[in-house]
């Protein structure tokens, strides 16, 4: 798994016309060059990790109980994140093979125009969930504080955590993964998780809550889906990430098992925790039990970084509509926009909107997987990325056969989703996507720059 040589890379960004960034770090969708690639296995596992437990992840646990009974919800948990992460770390393996962004990887598969309607889906979804995690945490604050003042501190709490989070995207991914998450995020998250799964598991009526059937409402492999969707979310992202890997092997696994223990962990505690508490508001429940504040807290000062990486990648991906943006300036743009409307709009329909995500992006990374690993052979121009005219140009811009491909995806979802509920969405429209690239394959664009190992 590759790295281009940083000679190879260097031209991408210069044969585009597009000069090399001035500041570190800010390489637009050009090739990140081979010096400047840091992170390794333990980086990502920390990274991943991370991104994987927080509030949010321990509400859409609650989505799945009571409606299933807690051991088929842990099972559905388990698969669920099982699969999204192998997704997840797979699609993460074009980054780290050519040091690319998401959205610009998608130039190949779409064609230059035809990647701008993902990437402005993928900017109305980080927006949506840079949004999401600002309210959660200031509620999760507010919650904290307001016993103390005696007055919510809402508004005050929002503008406080979306400037700071604001302020960790200008920092970039390698500075907030060294300095602040491996330093001091992950040991207190390690912590507070340890402390939650004791409150769950030491309830004398655990075992009954563990085996107690499902109340219906919610098929097996619906909640499978539900449950693929959060590491989904996130795949538009994971290039933007692996793009710094001095390994593509040490990338894909740290994402993996990163993502995946900390998905199921905090999908069961979600679950688990509503059930032994007995609560319709888990963060109320949890701020009851001893010491409930302190781990509140906690958490939300781990929250923090899908904060970062909402706000972080929402600047990256605008760069494929426009490369000459500017990464800082586009992180202090969409954070002050996030803050803005976490003021404003209220946090309600999350389940339909992690369903909707999956909807779009599961079967586009099928078509993705399809184009880049078997019909390309992991082989891509990267000099030809900004090239009106160029390999990727197509018609017009458009690449149809890949667009094509990603309808009958989408298509696909919808229908198993209203025909066939009980199979479940993803898997299906993954496959089908991938199968409907394969079938409407053409001959690929020649390469000039081959993938690591190759």
């Amino acid at each position: 798994m590759a790295v281009l040589g940083e000679e190879q890379m260097e031209a991408g960004a210069h044969a585009t016309g597009t000069a090399a960034p001035a500041r570190p770090g800010e390489w637009g969708i050009a090739p990140v060059p081979a010096a400047e690639r840091h992170l390794g296995f333990v980086d990502y596992f920390v990274l991943w990790g991370d991104l994987g437990v927080g509030l949010l992840v321990l509400l859409a646990g609650t989505l799945l109980v009571p409606a299933l009974g807690l051991a088929q919800a842990l099972l559905a948990i388990l698969i669920g994140s099982l699969l999204g992460s192998l997704l997840l770390a797979w699609v993460g393996v074009i980054g780290s093979d050519t040091g690319v962004p998401t959205m610009a990887l998608l130039r190949p598969t779409l064609g230059i125009r035809g990647s701008y309607l993902p990437t402005v889906l993928n900017l109305v979804q980080l927006v949506g969930w840079g949004t999401f995690e600002i309210i959660i945490m200031a509620q999760a604050a507010d919650g904290i504080t307001q016993p103390l003042l005696g007055v919510s501190a809402f508004p005050v709490w929002v503008i406080l955590v979306g400037a700071f989070c604001t302020l960790l995207a200008v920092g970039g991914p390698v500075r907030v993964i060294r300095q602040w998450l491996e330093t001091f995020a992950v040991w207190l998250m390690l912590g507070t998780s340890v402390w939650l799964t004791a409150v769950l598991v030491t309830r004398e009526d655990f075992g009954a809550i563990l085996w107690a059937p499902g109340k219906g409402g919610l098929t097996f492999w619906a909640a499978v889906d539900l449950v693929i969707a959060m590491p989904v979310s996130w795949i538009p992202l994971v290039a933007d990430y692996s793009r710094f890997a001095r390994s593509g092997r040490g990338a894909f696994w740290g994402t993996a098992a990163g993502y995946l223990l900390a998905n199921v962990w905090f999908y069961a505690l979600g679950a688990g925790l509503l059930l032994a508490l007995k609560a319709q508001d888990l963060i109320a429940a949890i701020m009851a039990t001893a010491g409930g504040w302190l781990a509140l807290g906690i958490i939300l000062v781990d929250e923090t970084d899908e904060a970062f990486a909402d706000i972080y990648s929402a600047a990256v991906s605008s760069q494929n509509l426009r490369p000459a943006l500017r990464q800082r300036p586009g992180a202090l743009t969409v954070g002050a926009l996030c803050t803005a409307l976490a003021l404003t709009v209220p946090l309600t329909q999350y389940e339909h909107f992690l369903l909707l995500i999956g909807s779009v992006f599961v079967p586009l990374f099928g078509v993705l997987a399809a184009d880049y690993f078997l019909l390309r052979g992991r082989r891509i121009n990267p000099h030809a990325l900004q090239e009106v005219g160029g390999a990727y140009w197509y018609q017009g811009g458009f690449a149809w056969r890949g667009l094509t491909a990603w309808g009958v995806g989408i298509a696909t979802y919808h229908a198993v989703g209203r025909v066939l509920p009980a199979l479940g969405s993803s898997l299906p429209s993954f496959l089908l996507a991938f199968g409907a690239r394969w079938l409407l394959r053409e001959r690929p664009a020649a390469a000039t720059v081959p993938a690591r190992g190759r």
